[in-house]
């Protein structure tokens, strides 16, 4: 099985974006922009008009960590989003108008569950979305420790639907990564363990090759 890598640009350098992006573009899969609204999570990162000056020869992966996100899916698709992720925390009805929304605009819609939330919260709308982000840290900060209960969670979803791209975020590093790939994980978030690296390719490569 092949490992799809989504470095987040969250431990990037803000004030040089598109050179950190360019860096590691040709040896990842995605680029994972997490963003945040101050009210969902307690930080602030980056809106629709920065994803829009990103440039990227990979798909974007926007991960919104923001309230009311059905209002704001609109513009990250006109942005140049490929995939747009959003809470179940956010409510079902949410989650369902932003799949909708990405559907109709050709766009791949995703679901996200953090730690503390039940998996049986996602069952609803497994079949309507295209990836399942599994939080394994409670969301609004880089640089935590990864969370090994929510891979039961993953295990899960894998059950139900075998076939379903589960992403997995939060704490992702070499160990870590063994873990999650034995889960059944597809496809793995990481920031500061690749953005913080001397050689950051390497510790891509060390990602995939686990």
């Amino acid at each position: 099985m092949t490992i799809k890598i989504s470095p987040s640009i969250l431990s990037a350098d803000f004030g040089d974006l598109n050179k950190e992006i360019s860096e590691i573009e040709n040896a990842v899969d995605w680029i994972h922009v997490d963003v945040m609204d101050g009210h969902f999570v307690p930080n602030i990162t980056i809106g629709a008009p920065v994803v829009k000056c990103l440039k990227s020869t990979k798909p974007l992966d926007c991960h919104l960590m923001i309230e009311n996100p059905e209002k704001y899916v609109p513009d990250f698709i006109k942005a140049g989003a490929s995939y747009i992720s959003t809470h179940i925390e956010c409510g079902e009805d949410s989650v369902r108008n932003c799949i909708k929304l990405c559907s109709e605009a050709g766009v791949k819609s995703g679901v996200v569950i953090n730690p503390p939330t039940a998996v049986e919260a996602i069952f609803p709308v497994l079949s309507e979305v295209d990836f399942v982000l599994v939080m394994s840290v409670n969301p609004g900060f880089g640089g935590q420790s990864f969370m090994p209960e929510v891979l039961d969670k993953v295990k899960v979803i894998k059950e139900k639907y075998p076939n379903l791209e589960v992403q997995i975020d939060g704490g992702i590093n070499k160990e870590t990564a063994k873990l999650a790939i034995a889960a059944g994980v597809d496809n793995m978030v990481a920031g500061s363990y690749i953005f913080g690296a001397e050689d950051r390719v390497a510790a891509i490569e060390s990602l995939k090759n686990t």
